[in-house]
Order: C-alpha cells, then structure tokens, then sequence
C-alpha cells in the first residue's frame, strides 16, 4: 500500500476514534451543565389539557407548519389564541414560578373597575413605607396629590411599586388587595398562583405561571381602560410641587421593550402590551398580546436562561412570529380554560361589583351583542388623546374577546374581586435586566 495511502487511512481512523471517544465526554459535560438548571417538577396542572401537565415542549405540528422557534432558553413559555383560547404550543406551561412584576397584571385586573380614573389622592408618608427596598418606581412624592389616571400610568409604564402601594391604600388597604386579588385569579382559573404582595415583588410562597398569566392578561384585555393603560408607550407624569411655583411633569415611558423598542430590540408589529417584570429570583418575564391579519396572540415567556441582552422579548417574539405564521397548521395542545363564573353563571362578589364594575360589564354586553360570538373582525384603533403611544406601532384591540364556553351567552369576563396580604415591591422591568442583583418587580 502506498505510503501516502496509509498516512490517509492512519489520519482517517484517528480521526473517527477521537469522535468515538469525545462526543460521550461532550454529552457528558452538556448534561453536567443542564444539571445546574432547576428542573420542573414531576407532575403539574393540566388544567387546559393533558399536554399542558407535561414537562418540556409541547406542540402538534400539522402539514405546512413551521418548526418552532430554535434557542428558546425560557423556562416556561406558551402562545395561545387570544380570542378562541387554543393554546399552540406550551414549554411547562404550569411550573409555578415567581411571576416577578407580571404579577401586577392580576393587580390591575383585580383593582381597576373599583376605582375611579378622576378621582384624587393626597398620598401619605404610610402609604410608601411598604414598598420594598430596590422596588421600581415612578417618582411619587408624600403629600402630593396624584389622580388615580395618574398613578395607573405609573403602575403599566414604569412598573412603580410605589402606584401600586398607593392605589392598595386606596382600595382598602395591602392586606385587603392581596386578598383580592387571590380571589380573583381562583374565578380566572388561575390556580397555579399565590399571591403575598400586589407588586410581584419577591415574597416566600409567591409564584405564578405561564399558563396563568397568559389567562390573567386575557381577561385584563377585556377592560377598555386595562388596554389602554397596556399600549401606552409615553406620558405625562405629575412632578414634585415647588413652593412658589406651578407644578411641573415630567415624561415616562413604558418598560415594555416590545411597544418602544431598544438597543437590539425593535418594536413589534402590532404590539398591545402587556406586561413585563424583573426581580432577583424570577428572572426576566414578559406577557404580551399583539394583532396580526385579524388574528390575537398571547404570548408568556418566564425566566429565560440566554444571557443576550433582553432575551425574553427576543424568545417572546420569535414566539409570536412562530404562532402567526401556525395558526391554523398546528393541533392545539390544550386550552385557555373560561373563568369560574362562564361555567356556572354566576358571579362572585366584592368590589369588582362596585358600580364602576357594572358599568364595565354594561358596556361588555353591549359589546359582544353587537358582534358575532365566533371571534372574528377584530376592530383595531391607535389610541390617542386620553393616553399617548407610538403611531403606527402601537395597536390596540378595541374591542371585547369572546371567551369560550360562553356559548349564548353576552356576558363576559366577570370582575369579580375580593380582599388580603402583606406587601413588598417589585422590578423596574425595563432597566430591570441591567441589573441582575436588584430586587425590583
């Protein structure tokens, strides 16, 4: 054999015996890395569908349908039809999390229909004392007055744990509003979620889920002022009053980098909100809802592991890209189960009963009994005015999502609430992800 022959042969085994020899001790050292990760547990809800209790992702890809986004790092994510509830495609879609200041959607759900926008508050020095040290906040100041328009705003742009303690105050008190809002995330279904501060600021016990916060944005979404305050990219927010002088505002702008964009992060086409949070032990979590073509999405990603700048938004993206170009090429692997009340017919009571909430609810089956109950013809408006967002980036669904299960129904969502907890605050969410030691919400 030639000389050059067996050098050729030589060089050829050794190579193919290294690969033999290398690709388990890789293995190895991928698996010892995976082991770092905390893993989800064994048996989980599968409230929506069977699939939804499983570990890992789940999908069932039809003919034409893409394949699902690769590197997706979140340690629980889904993306869900917003109108008819078909979940496409879910990873651990009920591991019980820290939602971080996601949590403040349950806040708003919960405490919005109670409170008059028009209605002022001179803000005392007890009702900032709870707020948790390193909290996100707005800037407001003891004895100054703010409406509660005003301190909305700050709660849905700036993720202000210090809005969030006033408007508690305002709503009988923190204990009283965590109460509340645990009761209403039991009538949305939203049983993965326990709820210790109204901030989503970093508490023993407090965690929610993918699935739950998916269901808890939905039902959000069908308040005309909760979508509003969601798609809200900037606004005016009342300064400090100098002695002597007018007082003056200043400008905020929202944290969800999905509606203004930054550094590696573009808007995304026809973004709504939602909400986004950030606190030592969550990590980075994001739900949002966008329009395409007449087609909803829901989208929730908790806690991804890529260290790249604002990876949550770029998995939450690449996840709703995926699901626009699914949506009818997929099986749904489960469901976005209606609240408690669509089932049984009835309603809950608290202060979600209180007459703003009825008012809500007027305009609901006025709303839904104007349109067909199959979901179709989204009517979409840039909202201007009242709140202030980015032309042609922003859309917001004007409109009230039919949920399933209502049948001949025209009642939607019912804003039950109830009353409770201590609190403590939450992440900055858009600076939140410089700052990986802080505790925000």
């Amino acid at each position: 054999m030639p000389a050059l022959k067996k050098i050729a042969l030589t060089v050829t085994s050794a190579a193919l015996l290294s690969g033999f020899v290398l690709s388990p001790a890789a293995a190895a050292d991928k698996d010892k890395s995976d082991d770092k990760q905390p893993k989800p547990p064994s048996t989980m809800s599968s409230l929506g569908g069977e699939q939804l209790g499983k570990a890992g992702t789940q999908v069932n890809l039809g003919r034409g349908a893409p394949v699902l986004p690769k590197k997706l790092s979140g340690r629980s994510w889904i993306v869900a039809d917003a109108e008819n509830g078909d979940v496409l495609a879910a990873h651990n879609a009920h591991w019980r999390l820290p939602p971080a200041s996601t949590l403040k959607m349950l806040f708003a759900d919960t405490v919005l229909p109670a409170l008059q926008p028009t209605e002022s508050h001179k803000v005392s020095e007890s009702e900032l004392a709870g707020v948790g040290e390193g909290s996100s906040l707005v800037g407001i100041k003891e004895d100054h007055t703010y409406t509660v328009h005003d301190l909305w705003l700050g709660v849905f742009l700036r993720s202000g744990n210090d809005a969030v303690h006033v408007l508690s105050e305002m709503y009988g008190g923190v204990p009283e509003t965590v109460s509340a809002m645990q009761k209403h995330a039991e009538e949305l279904q939203a049983l993965d979620t326990v709820v210790v501060s109204p901030d989503g600021y970093d508490a023993p016990r407090q965690v929610s889920s993918a699935y739950d916060l998916t269901l808890i944005a939905r039902s959000g979404m069908q308040k005309k002022d909760f979508r509003e305050y969601a798609a809200t990219a900037s606004a005016d927010f009342p300064g400090e009053k100098k002695k002597g002088k007018k007082r003056e505002s200043f400008e905020i702008s929202n944290t969800n980098r999905l509606i203004t964009g930054d550094i590696g992060v573009d808007p995304y086409r026809g973004i709504a909100g939602v909400k986004n949070g950030y606190t030592t032990h969550a990590g980075n979590t994001f739900t949002g809802v966008a329009e395409r073509n007449g087609k909803v999405l829901l989208v929730t990603v908790m806690n991804p592991s890529a260290e790249e700048s604002h990876a949550v938004y770029k998995e939450a993206a690449h996840l709703l890209d995926w699901g626009f170009a699914a949506s009818g090429k997929v099986t749904p692997v489960g469901e976005l189960v209606p609240p408690k009340s669509i089932d049984t017919g009835t309603t809950t009571g608290g202060k979600g009963s209180t007459p703003a909430a009825g008012a809500d609810q007027a305009e609901a089956t006025h709303a839904s009994a104007s349109k067909d109950s199959s979901g179709v013809g989204v009517a979409l408006a840039i909202i201007g005015g009242l709140l202030a967002v980015v032309a042609g980036a922003v859309f917001l669904v004007n409109r009230r999502w039919p949920l399933p299960g209502l049948g001949g129904r025209t009642a939607t969502v019912a804003e039950a609430t109830g009353a409770t907890g201590p609190a403590k605050a939450a992440e900055p969410d858009g600076a939140a992800e410089a700052t990986a030691s802080s505790e925000k919400a």
